[in-house]
């Protein structure tokens, strides 16, 4: 059973992310033979200030 955890900084709408879900679920059953109804996806929106990238946070 695959589980995959999505984390971005900032937020999705509800359209990106089942969109997102249908692409990644697509090509684990179509490369890795797991079936659709066995994955599991979740979404971990991050703000800014508690995501940094070259040492710096992205809300700056």
């Amino acid at each position: 059973m695959p589980y995959v955890s999505i984390k971005v900084a900032g937020s999705l709408t509800r359209e990106q992310k089942a969109k997102i879900a249908e692409e990644v679920s697509d090509t684990l059953e179509r490369i890795a033979k797991k079936p659709k109804s066995y994955t599991y996806i979740t979404f971990e929106e991050i703000a800014g200030e508690n995501w940094a990238v070259e040492g710096k946070l992205l809300d700056s």
